[in-house]
């Protein structure tokens, strides 16, 4: 009779549980798996093999039998390594030389040819899924054991939001092939894995503040604007004015990931391989900032296998496109969709993944292909062609998706020296405690108070749809004038027009104002309102 244990398998950001089923007859000798294998999967045919031998017990290669292996569901196409572990159980349960029960167990690991474990990629989503179908253990390699254990905590976080909290899964992290199967047999005892949440949320110092940059008070504002409410925004202005200075220094003034947001982060880079090695959490807000020569598919994602690109992988934090006219445009249009729904759909022959791309878009150009279009010191040597086709690079409804553009002047000798560090730093820890209390009240705007199917998808102001808008950010009369002229005369479309109520709506947040002003409406403006 085939035997049954049980596996699973990585689609998009999420897992599906997975049955291996293994059957053993006598014949010619022949090794078989079906359901959907990708080439790593076939090729665990030879690592099984060796490790079972190396582990003491009789290798299906060396045997005249014929053993056929089943991944189900068989329209699912399955990929990666992590088979190797529950296909060499399945092999030894249905060969007769172990007894035992696997029953509520999940299992996945890779395996060398000397039966040790090796660790594998995915394991947070896994570990999730097996979680959420009430599994009571999941088996798996111990470098991976810290990762998988971050559902334990996530368990603690909402034991008081479920009235009747399921069993707690047990991770088990174990070494090699034999290890396991002495587990199973009752020969080994093993401590399931804890993590503790105050060793995992560790904050990082940034290699640039904010305080480093010297002026700009303008641009520093329009920052903290945009790390407030995750709007996003360009930067224009000559070469040397401090545009990347000032885009790499906004992660010293965002607040950390929530445990909540940290999750969704960690489960994307263990699915890319990009988990630090001594920390399985990310808690800091990822920043990623690609070259302008990266392909879309590197950009957006995809391949095969799929991966998540650029996008996905900036999720929740700061995706910084320099030179932001060079990238190719076909490149840069790939972007409009992902910016308005927060995520990118994949679809290549055989699968249709989901990526998630809530991030904050950062970009900075030069007014001209010389860069000095403006500039008061030095004359720009650009014909007006020239300008046009540069400036053509970036289409008007990808713009209309930037909620704050701003020009970063020259900054004068004067101000180079006239702060003094301890003036800066003073400056900088309250910029990020005005972040940080902004953050909250939209935390307790977009609470599970205000979402009765208790699924949060808005963390932010950035994310609203249009009926948290008209909920959240009504204006007065004199407000709705200035906004009125503006749609009137097609310098705010319907979508610029809401983008402009989300910034006031985070200026007003800034001053922890419940209303939003006249003053903060104005100021969302004149982020907007771009003179060419």
């Amino acid at each position: 009779m085939p035997s049954k244990i049980f596996s699973s398998a990585v689609v998009g950001i999420d897992a599906q549980i997975i049955e291996i089923e293994t059957d053993v007859s006598h014949g010619l000798n022949r090794f078989d798996i079906v359901g959907l294998p990708d080439k790593a999967v076939e090729e665990s045919k030879e690592r099984v093999s060796a490790a079972i031998k190396s582990s003491g017990f009789l290798s299906p290669r060396h045997q005249a039998q014929r053993v056929l292996i089943n991944l189900a569901p068989a329209d699912l196409k399955k990929e990666g390594s992590l088979y190797d572990l529950p296909i060499a159980l399945g092999y030894l349960l249905a060969s007769k030389q172990i007894k035992t029960s696997t029953d509520g167990r999940i299992f996945c690991g890779e395996l060398s040819l000397d039966g040790s474990l090796r660790p594998i990629k995915g394991v947070l989503p896994l570990a999730l899924a097996a979680k959420e179908k009430g599994w009571r253990e999941i088996i798996l390699p111990k470098e991976n054991a810290a990762e998988a254990a971050l559902i334990l905590l996530k368990s603690k976080k909402n034991k008081d939001d479920n009235a009747e909290e399921k069993q707690e899964t047990k991770i088990i992290g174990l070494n090699s092939l034999k290890e396991i199967v002495d587990y199973l047999e009752g020969r080994l005892k093993v401590e399931p894995f804890r993590a503790e949440i105050s060793d995992l949320l560790k904050e990082t110092g940034n290699r640039i503040d904010i305080s480093w940059i010297k002026g700009q008070e303008s641009s520093k504002r329009a920052l903290e604007i945009s790390a407030a409410g995750a709007h996003n925004l360009i930067m224009q202005g000559p070469p040397g004015s401090g545009k990347s200075l000032l885009a790499k220094s906004l992660p010293s003034i965002l607040p950390p990931l929530s445990f909540e947001e940290a999750l969704e982060v960690t489960k994307i880079y263990s699915i890319a391989g990009l988990l630090p090695e001594k920390n399985p959490l990310i808690s800091q807000r990822p920043f990623r900032s690609p070259h302008h020569t990266t392909s879309e598919t590197a950009l957006i994602g995809g391949g095969n296998p799929p991966k998540p690109g650029e996008i996905t992988l900036a999720h929740r934090g700061i995706l910084f496109l320099d030179e932001f006219p060079e990238f190719h445009r076909d490149v840069l249009e790939s972007l409009r969709q992902p910016i308005e729904d927060g995520e990118v759909t994949i679809l290549r022959a055989g699968y249709r993944l989901t990526f998630p791309t809530k991030f904050t878009l950062i970009a900075a150009a030069n007014p001209c292909p010389c860069g000095h279009l403006g500039d008061p010191n030095i004359p720009c040597s650009c014909t007006a062609s020239q300008i046009a086709s540069y400036r053509r690079k970036l289409s008007g409804p990808l713009m209309d998706r930037i909620d704050i553009s701003i020009n970063v002047p020259s900054v004068k000798f004067e101000k180079l020296i006239s702060e003094n560090a301890n003036e800066a730093s003073a400056e900088t820890k309250k910029i990020r405690e005005k972040i940080k209390k902004a953050r909250e009240i939209q935390k307790e705007r977009f609470s599970f108070k205000d979402n009765p199917n208790k699924a949060r998808q808005t963390f932010t102001n950035s994310e609203m749809a249009i009926p948290q808008i008209k909920k959240h950010c009504q204006v007065d009369l004199k407000s709705q004038t200035i906004l009125k002229r503006f749609v009137d005369s097609g310098q705010l479309s319907a979508r610029g027009y809401h983008r402009v109520l989300k910034v006031a709506r985070t200026i007003a947040d800034l001053e922890e104002s419940e209303r939003i002003s006249y003053e903060h409406l104005t100021e969302a403006l004149m982020y907007r309102i771009r003179e060419e």
